[in-house]
């Protein structure tokens, strides 16, 4: 697990760029760092040691050191990989999985990502063809950003890096302007889907796509063209949820289960140890009852939770720990990590939702006793756990209500319940079914995803006039809905998971455990999304990933040897604070000040009577407004240290005193 940057430059790259970039990237990998400057190109690491303590140093290079490489991941399948290397003669200085990237390449070029199973980012120059490989894994559970002006490229594992570069001339990077369209995405839909980032001019190299930069036909080292650098960006891997096998269910069970288990053991390849996440959710559960089955040691465990009963998972965990006997360690956390917004956003480069807070809490903890976890990351996508997927089905039957009858009757009366910051409160429910019903396929799916942010309808005039015009023509929601229409599957319940797999899991859940645990030097595996298992799944009919009513009804029957009838049939439970009750007390003078204060509203891009709407609303309980509320508060926060400059520490003092004056 590493930070991994670089710059490429018609005039040279720059050593002292490579220098700043790295060290903004520091977090990622205490334990060592390397540079290397090969004329046009420049790579530069800070690694987290995990395989090949000693020698795994980067970048590396291959024997002619015509090829070189930096990467940041983790390769499950390396040793038979390398087997094979050194059967066809490639010679090894290490043992690290990184050196193997190297000698693939050498034999099957760009496909030489079609070989790794893992997760993994990574550059590779090759000199000779003057060619710089980027690549990001199948699902991106690992990042990779990038700036691109025709005669210089700059990449790196966070924005923060790109931004550390500077500019071609060498002079400090110009303040970064807000991209209004990847605003309007957050907002709706609570993450940005690739390539855009909040950050105008970066992008994002998508999941299971290679970007290459072709400098063959550039005079070096005066910067003449014959022709101008050409970068192309594809995709390699797509997941298919077709033709679907055709065994009987208990064979089919069974295989399954041998395929979690050997996904969970070969993620504890490592050279340190291995602790896991527990939530007390069976997926978790899952990987950690396979865990300790498959290791002598007890294994570590770890899990945050609320002094609320209603949002406490702590009790399913300890129960799990007792059951499975792992050496458990749990923490409580309280309303005063409102103070620690400024740090995740820094973390983060760009802002989220208050399932951070939860990732980040957590990475500290675990932190403290372990450099690597596995985690329940992919359960959801690939097995079908979301309450959603089974109430799209509900929406069908809602649907075929007479349209005035629902619009004109029932909606009404559904407005007019009292709603509430209960997880999964009933008014919730039935006003989202309400909502759901006025659209169809992969559209209602999108809205479906949208309607606890900011969908059309809920922005209620949030922007200023000017930004409500510029953004009138685009479509927040449409990366979901084509993830919906244009998935390789023929059932609804597929193309759900393939809009999820395709934008919420890599741009959401996988974004917030890389940068959460980075934060805190930690490195997040997750079993369910190695992509030979997810394969497997894809292709088994979809009435065994939903039986009826039960979500996740075939990893059920795969966990029950495992876990307890308990853990097995409770309901989930996301991974989720109070913050709607917070809001409504200890967190309230923090809300109100700084939405009162607003860079955004003061520089019109917001309007200040719907914010203040949505606080009313939520205050008096008309309305469960957290979830919008807490967005608003992170683009706050995000826009006053990026555009504006103001010092994180600053934020961080003025959120303290804040919640102090509250106490």
């Amino acid at each position: 697990m590493c930070g991994i940057c670089g710059e490429w430059n018609l005039l040279g790259a720059d050593a002292a760029v490579l220098e700043r970039m790295n060290a903004a990237l520091v977090h990622r990998g205490p334990d060592d760092h390397g540079a290397v400057v090969l004329g046009e190109t420049g790579l530069a690491m800070r690694r987290l040691s995990i395989i090949d303590l000693a020698r795994g140093h980067q970048p590396i290079a291959n024997e002619e050191r015509s090829a070189w490489v930096v990467f940041n991941g983790e390769i499950y399948n390396h040793r038979e990989l390398r087997r094979d290397l050194l059967r066809r003669g490639h010679a090894f200085r290490t043992d690290s999985d990184t050196e193997v990237i190297l000698h693939l390449y050498e034999e099957r070029g760009e496909r030489c990502v079609e070989e790794l199973r893992g997760m993994f980012a990574f550059a590779l120059w090759d000199a000779r063809r003057r060619r710089l490989l980027l690549a990001r894994d199948r699902f991106g559970q690992k990042p990779l950003f990038y700036r691109f002006d025709g005669r210089r490229l700059l990449f790196a594992s966070e924005i923060k890096a790109i931004l550390a570069g500077g500019t071609a001339s060498g002079a400090g990077a110009p303040r970064p302007e807000l991209d209004l369209r990847s605003l309007d995405e957050y907002l709706t839909l609570r993450f940005i889907p690739s390539p855009r980032t909040l950050f105008r001019g970066i992008r994002k190299l998508p999941p299971a796509h290679l970007l290459i930069l072709d400098a063959s036909d550039v005079d070096p080292p005066t910067g003449a063209l014959a022709a101008a650098p050409t970068i192309e960006v594809r995709r390699y891997w797509q997941l298919r949820y077709f033709p679907k096998r055709g065994y009987r269910e208990p064979e089919l069970v069974e295989e399954t289960r041998e395929r979690v288990r050997e996904a969970v053991e070969s993620h504890l390849l490592s050279d340190v140890p291995v602790g896991a996440y527990l939530s007390g959710g069976m997926d978790s559960s899952l990987v950690v009852a396979l865990m300790s089955e498959l290791r002598e040691e007890p294994v570590s465990t770890f899990a945050v939770g609320v002094a609320d009963a209603g949002f406490n998972e702590l009790p399913w965990a300890a129960q799990v720990a007792r059951h499975c006997h792992t050496d458990h360690h749990e923490e409580v956390v309280w309303p005063d990590m409102v103070e620690l917004l400024p740090s995740m956003v820094h973390h983060l480069d760009e802002p989220s939702d208050p399932i951070a807070a939860c990732m980040y809490h957590a990475a500290a903890l675990a932190s403290r006793h372990v450099k690597v976890v596995l985690t329940g990351d992919g359960g959801d996508e690939v097995f079908a756990g979301y309450d959603r997927y089974f109430g799209f089905r509900w929406v069908g039957l809602y649907a075929a209500l007479p349209e005035v009858v629902r619009r004109w009757l029932l909606g009404p009366a559904l407005h007019s319940l009292r709603d509430s910051a209960a997880y999964k409160n009933l008014t919730q429910k039935a006003r989202w079914m309400h909502d759901l019903s006025f659209h169809e396929g992969g559209r209602r799916y999108a809205q479906a995803t949208a309607f606890f942010r900011f969908g059309h309808e809920g922005k209620g005039g949030l922007y200023a006039p000017d930004v409500a015009a510029e953004l009138a023509e685009m479509d927040p929601m449409d990366c979901v809905v084509r993830g919906f229409e244009e998935a390789e599957a023929r059932d609804d319940l597929d193309r759900m998971l393939q809009a999820d797999v395709a934008t919420r899991l890599p741009e959401h859940s996988l974004m917030l455990s890389d940068r959460m645990t980075m934060a805190h030097g930690l490195e997040a595996r997750s079993p369910f999304l190695d992509h030979r298992l997810a394969e497997f799944v894809a292709t088994l009919p979809a009435h065994l990933k939903m039986r009826g009513r039960r979500l996740k009804y075939l990893l059920r029957r795969v966990a029950a040897p495992y876990l307890p009838p308990s853990i097995l049939e409770r309901p989930k439970q996301g991974f989720m604070f109070p913050l709607g009750y917070w809001m409504k007390g200890p967190l309230l003078p923090v809300l109100r000040h700084l939405l009162s204060t607003s860079a955004l509203i003061e520089e019109g891009i917001f309007r200040r009577e719907p914010v203040e709407r949505l606080v009313a609303e939520h205050v008096a309980g008309r309305a469960d407004h957290h979830v919008r509320l807490w967005m608003i508060l992170n683009v706050e926060v995000w826009y006053r240290m990026y555009v504006r400059g103001e010092p994180r520490e600053n934020l961080a003092g003025l959120l303290r005193e804040r919640l102090g004056s509250a106490a």
